[in-house]
């Protein structure tokens, strides 16, 4: 099952969101999508019980995964949509079916205010373990959401895509993350927009004190290395427009701010062997919990 989407699915407004995003998303790459929802057995005591039983318990786990994938065969009628149940433990089954899948699919919730999105311990533990991209979906996800308006200035699925916006560090670049960002526009027939961040470097106080300002300069040698860096990308995709950003200050924000006019946005995580703790990386953890649209999070060594 290597070319399919799996979603992770529990019945939350999130996970449905993640849902229809998936099957837009299996449109474009035409492979199936596998909704897939973990079933916790019941505890003994509350098995006991006649309204919380084993049986009834059994009933609601079946009933969400049907239900959700009658509607998306419904409103996606070019898709294969299939169902699975296992049980076990969500982050480690969910890591467990992500193996045999091309992308797993999850729902973030929104925190209060402007706080952001909330990833609970089996997201994060998934993003921070798993070997095939991630994308994280927000409650309320549309597909008009990463369109552009239409010429009245209405949300439209039937317009182009907004951009696919892709972070970038040109000191460590890698092939995967460039790869899967570069596709995912083109799926889409959508410009891509690299954004790299960078801080003034130390000798920058120093060379101050001397009385020479080489901000400038710094300026247009991080734009060429960010150039240098996609030279080839441009190369290999040039039905793929591309546009460069490369700005002072942290890529966190900067890519959060990108995300308000994207359909996706894409960054890497670095693969971590050990088995101790959750390792995101901050770049990557700040966008999944504040940008607006969807994130693909990819790992790479």
């Amino acid at each position: 099952m290597a070319c399919t989407i799996t979603v992770g699915l529990d019945g939350s407004p999130e996970s449905r969101a993640a849902a229809e995003w998936a099957a837009r998303e299996a449109a474009l790459r035409q492979v199936p999508v596998r909704l897939l929802h973990v079933w916790q057995p019941v505890p003994e005591p509350m098995a006991q019980a006649p309204l919380l039983g084993a049986e009834t318990h059994q009933h609601w786990t079946e009933r969400i995964p049907r239900e959700a994938a009658e509607g998306l065969r419904l409103r996606h009628p070019g898709v294969e949509v299939t169902t699975e149940q296992r049980a076990g433990a969500p982050a480690e089954v969910l890591l467990e079916a992500a193996r045999d899948a091309e992308l797993l699919v999850l729902g973030s919730r929104a925190l209060s205010g402007l706080a952001g999105f909330l990833m609970g311990s089996v997201g994060q533990s998934v993003v921070a373990r798993a070997e095939v991209p991630v994308v994280l979906v927000r409650a309320g996800e549309r597909a008009a959401d990463e369109h552009v308006k239409d010429p009245a200035g209405i949300p439209s699925a039937a317009t182009g895509f907004r951009p696919v916006v892709l972070g970038l560090d040109t000191d460590s670049p890698d092939e995967t993350v460039i790869t899967f960002a570069f596709e995912e526009a083109r799926r889409r027939k959508a410009t891509l927009t690299v954004v790299t961040g960078w801080n003034l470097p130390p000798y920058y106080v120093y060379s101050l004190a001397a009385g020479v300002d080489p901000r400038e300069d710094i300026i247009r040698e991080q734009a060429a290395a960010l150039t240098e860096v996609l030279l080839p990308w441009r190369e290999k995709y040039p039905d793929v427009e591309v546009t460069e950003q490369s700005r002072l200050g942290s890529p966190a924000n900067h890519l959060v701010d990108a995300a308000h006019e994207a359909s996706l946005v894409v960054v890497g995580r670095r693969v971590r062997r050990s088995p101790f703790g959750v390792h995101i990386g901050a770049v990557a953890h700040a966008v999944m919990h504040h940008a607006t649209t969807p994130v693909a999070v990819v790992a790479h060594d």
